[in-house]
Order: C-alpha cells, then structure tokens, then sequence
C-alpha cells in the first residue's frame, strides 16, 4: 500500500502464468514424475527377475516389465534431447 491507501502495483508474483519460475516449476515436476516412474519400473523389473530366477512368477511379467522400463528411458531421453518450443 501506497500513503494515499492505494495498492501497490508490484507485476507479476513468482508463479504467475508466464513467469519463468512457472515454467522451471512445470520442468522440475514433470523430471520429478519421470524419475519415480523408472524407478518404479525399475524396481518392478528387478523384483519379477528375481521371482522368475526363483520360479516364482513368471517370465513374461519379467519381460514386460524390462520393455516398460526400456521404451520409458527411451522417451526420456529422446525428450531431453529436443528442445521445446
């Protein structure tokens, strides 16, 4: 607030809509997001080799798993290689 009572025009906040801590905010969620789908893919991967080694479930949970995992890191990093308009 100004002395006469009026408010003060400060622009735009941090988060506003076209900010650039708006835009590093969506890149960092969206990292985030693909970091704990691999790793959950990751570890689904694991789990069911190691179940299948054992005999315990089988195979083809294994092998999907480890084609998940793989097209995953593969848009992943194809995604981190074109820059975004």
């Amino acid at each position: 607030m100004t002395s006469r009572g009026t408010p003060l025009d400060r622009g735009l906040g941090d988060l506003e809509p076209g900010t650039a801590q708006r835009v590093q905010l969506r890149a960092r969620i969206t990292g985030i997001a693909w970091t704990a789908g691999c790793a959950v893919l990751a570890l689904w991967a694991v789990w069911s080799a190691v179940g299948a080694v054992r005999g315990t479930t089988a195979w083809v949970y294994s092998a999907v798993a480890w084609v998940l995992l793989a097209v995953a890191l593969t848009v992943r990093v194809a995604g981190r290689r074109r820059p975004r308009l």
